[in-house]
C-alpha cells in the first residue's frame, strides 16, 4: 500500500493499492495502443482537449488545490497558484504546439532539407512531490500536443494528486490510455 498523510498533522489521508507487475504492463500496452492512433490526431482536436483540460482544472481549482495542501503542505494561495498556472501551460501549448512543431526548412545543397519533429511514443515521467500539478503539467502539456502519450510515476506522498490529474484528462475528453498515472512506489 502506498499511503498518502497530512505532513502537518500525520493524519491519513487516503490508502492506494500499488499496481502489481500485471497492471503496469497493461498500462504500458493500453499506452502503446493509444499511442498508434493519437500520433494521427489533428493539431486542432488535441487543442480543443487540451482546452477542456484548462477548464476542467479552473473549474475544479479549489478541489484540486485542498488536495495539494493536504498531501504536501503547500499553503492554499500557492496551491490555487498552482493549479492556475497548469490551466495556462495547457492553453500556451493549445494555442502555440502546431507553431512550435512545424516542420523548419533548411538550406543544403538538396533539393530539399527540413527539421521535422515527429512523435515518439510513450514518455514516462517520474515527478517530485513540490509541485505536485504543475511538475507534470508542464511536461504532459507539449508531450500529448506532440502526439506523444504519458505515463506518470509520481511521489509516493502525493498519489492523490497524481490520481486527479489523471481525472483532468479524462474529464477533459481525452481518449482512454493518453495520460496514465502509474500506483507505483
Amino acid at each position: 500500500m502506498i499511503t498518502s498523510k497530512n505532513p502537518y498533522t500525520g493524519e491519513v489521508i487516503e490508502e492506494f493499492k500499488e499496481y502489481t507487475k500485471e497492471e503496469i504492463n497493461n498500462a504500458i500496452k493500453k499506452a502503446d495502443d493509444r499511442y498508434k492512433t493519437w500520433r494521427k490526431v489533428s493539431f486542432s482536436e488535441k487543442s480543443k482537449l487540451l482546452k477542456n483540460a484548462a477548464k476542467e482544472l479552473r473549474d475544479n481549482k479549489q478541489s484540486y488545490a485542498e488536495d495539494i495542501t493536504k498531501e504536501m503542505g503547500k499553503p492554499i494561495a500557492q496551491a490555487l497558484a498552482e493549479i492556475e498556472k497548469c490551466a495556462w501551460v495547457c492553453e500556451y501549448y493549445a494555442e502555440n504546439a502546431e507553431n512550435h512543431l512545424a516542420n523548419e526548412i533548411i538550406e543544403t545543397d538538396a533539393q530539399k532539407s527540413y527539421v521535422s519533429y515527429e512523435p515518439i511514443g510513450i514518455v514516462l515521467a517520474i515527478m517530485p512531490w513540490n509541485y505536485p500539478f504543475w511538475q507534470v503539467f508542464r511536461f504532459a502539456a507539449p508531450a500529448l500536443m506532440a502526439g506523444n502519450i504519458g505515463l506518470l510515476k509520481h511521489a509516493s506522498n502525493v498519489m492523490r494528486s497524481a490520481n486527479n490529474i489523471q481525472k483532468v484528462f479524462e474529464r477533459a475528453g481525452f481518449p482512454d490510455g493518453c495520460f496514465q498515472n502509474l500506483v507505483i512506489s
